[in-house]
């Protein structure tokens, strides 16, 4: 188990000077790409943070992208803007994920970003509403420009006097799209295909150790359907939302897998190993042996949480698929060779991941409130999930569930799970959704109130008014306190926060603003404000005197210890 107060201590040694950071903490890649140093600030001024007081800012509906004082923001880049001269960036940008391409610079390195979904409104220029069977009057010009919109754009940025920016035509700028090529990593076809075409319903992601970026498949079943299994084992199909496969039939077994993306080329991969469900995120940890543990959440109502434990070093394909049983504190084996009652309900172990929702209900894994996204906490070593809600169940604002790994490893089979906090109005937030931890180990929330029920006179969400960003602060006057300190556009959310290496830049997206738009001509939103009065996901850099503050809070109890 790491412990804590060595942790202290080694901070209070690294205060004399620059230090390279503990393996537990530069392992937890998911939430940032920490630098190999900190800096030595002074006793002084740490002296000085301990009286820091952070402004809560007041929940708004205003239109735009609201910072506390001491935080600014730039666009980096917003949908359809050219990052090449074949190239656009794609639409509804969601997880972002940022390296460096020399880890001596933390300024100049590759943006990874996601693009979940579509708003064909404004993408493919298809206004569903006029119709009572919309599928029956798409084009497939149409579709082709949703499905490029959807996938991801790696872009290389530079900050340049204080600014992001992409940089245009470098040969690293590419889009992986909805019509990419994409094999899959496993020995056994799928529908008779070893290369799908294409990714979709991108939402959050990860890193890998090798430093390759991690985007997961969610709300697959919105494009190309889904197939479904009566209490015979008979299979049926369930169309899909956009109506997709009815100009590109694609078996629906093709997509809900975590793909792989190579950051040099844009080559990509599904790892099969990993499951097949609504996977909002993939949190690698590389063990001391080089092996990988990958958590990973099936955000829908009444799903489950996961891990990979691989057998090999390095391997997202070698080793066994486990999903939790919190209530017991134990990770049950999806794997078909050891488990009767899969052998009974499955052909094979194929079969199990395509359809492991179904086998995670037959070895009686805990039904959870949408578990989203998942991060390691660099100092405890606490795994924590966001629940964003289950309205069905009357949990309509979330939580965040701690998991403690029996001995702190993370390749146990046992664990320890509770909860770390609630949503609601005691706690000032609600439906929390993407975490992230920067240098000093506090704690960024966004939440995810859905735009049709955000700002409802005497609805359970009008206390929050529009989605936000929160932090819990470690350490100073506000410890433990869940503190706002942005609010999004209308209907937007605030999705995919990463830090840069030094800490001082949170790469942040500003999805679906305006998303309830009917009327192309009255959005009911226009952020960023551009002249077309259109609105735009876009991806911004929130930087400031605030961040930098908050990530030297750590050596505070560093040098007081």
């Amino acid at each position: 188990m790491y412990d804590r107060r060595k942790f202290i201590s080694f901070l209070g040694k690294a205060g004399l000077g620059a230090a390279t950071l503990p393996p537990f903490l530069t392992s937890c890649g998911s939430t940032t790409t920490p630098s190999e140093t900190f800096q030595n600030v002074g006793d002084e001024a740490l002296r000085k943070l301990k009286d820091l007081v952070l402004e809560n800012m007041v929940a708004s509906d205003k239109d735009d992208l609201l910072l506390v004082s001491g935080l600014d923001y730039h666009t980096v880049i917003r949908w359809g803007e050219q990052i090449s001269d074949n190239d656009t960036f794609g639409f509804n940008n969601d997880f972002t994920c940022f390296i460096p391409l020399d880890e001596n610079d933390p300024t100049d390195g590759l943006l990874w970003v996601n693009h979940e979904y579509v708003n064909p409104l404004f993408v493919s220029g298809f206004d569903q509403s006029k119709y009572e069977n919309p599928r029956e009057h798409r084009t497939v010009e149409q579709v082709d420009k949703e499905m490029y919109a959807v996938g991801g754009s790696i872009v290389r940025v530079r900050q340049e006097n204080g600014k992001w920016a992409v940089v245009k035509n470098d040969p690293h700028n590419r889009r992986i799209t909805g019509q990419t090529p994409i094999t899959l990593n496993w020995d056994s076809p799928i529908e008779g295909k070893t290369t799908v075409m294409g990714t979709n319903s991108n939402c959050s992601g990860g890193i890998t150790p090798w430093n390759t970026f991690l985007t997961c498949e969610e709300n697959y079943d919105g494009f190309f359907g889904e197939t479904v299994y009566d209490e015979n084992n008979n299979a049926s199909k369930k169309p899909s939302w956009y109506g997709w496969e009815a100009f590109y039939n694609y078996p629906p077994e093709h997509y809900g897998w975590v793909v792989e993306i190579d950051p040099k080329d844009g080559t990509a991969q599904k790892h099969v190993a990993l499951g097949r469900f609504a996977h909002e995120c993939c949190t690698v940890y590389e063990l001391e042996d080089k092996r990988v543990v990958a958590y990973t959440g099936d955000d829908r109502n009444d799903e489950h949480l996961y891990k990979f434990i691989s057998s090999k070093p390095g391997s997202l394909k070698e080793g066994t698929l486990y999903v939790a049983d919190t209530d017991n504190g134990k990770w049950l084996s999806l794997d078909w060779e050891s488990q009767p009652v899969l052998k009974e309900k499955f052909k094979d172990q194929t079969e199990v991941l395509i359809r492991v929702r179904e086998a995670a209900k037959l070895l009686g894994a805990t039904e959870l409130n949408r578990p989203e996204d998942i991060e390691i906490d660099p100092i405890t070593g606490n795994v924590l999930v966001s629940l964003t809600n289950n309205k069905g169940k009357g949990d309509f604002h979330g939580s965040i569930l701690k998991v403690e790994e029996t001995n702190g490893a993370f390749d146990a089979l046992t664990f320890k799970a509770s909860t770390y906090l609630a949503g609601g109005e005691e706690n000032g937030f609600s439906c929390p959704d993407n975490l992230a931890f920067d240098l000093s180990g506090n704690l960024w929330i966004t939440s995810d109130m859905s735009g049709s029920s955000m700002n409802k006179e005497d609805g359970p969400y009008m206390p929050f008014k529009n989605n936000s960003l929160f932090v819990v602060p470690r350490y100073g006057k506000d410890e433990g306190k869940v503190i706002r300190v942005a609010s999004a556009p209308r209907d937007a959310e605030l999705t995919g926060p990463w830090f840069s290496p030094d800490g001082k830049t949170l790469f942040l997206s500003v999805q679906h603003p305006g998303e309830q738009t009917v009327d192309k001509a009255n959005p009911t939103s226009k952020w960023p404000f551009d002249a077309d009065g259109i609105p735009k996901p876009a991806v911004v850099a929130i930087t400031g005197d605030l961040i930098e503050k908050m990530n030297q809070l750590r050596q505070i109890e560093a040098m007081e210890s």
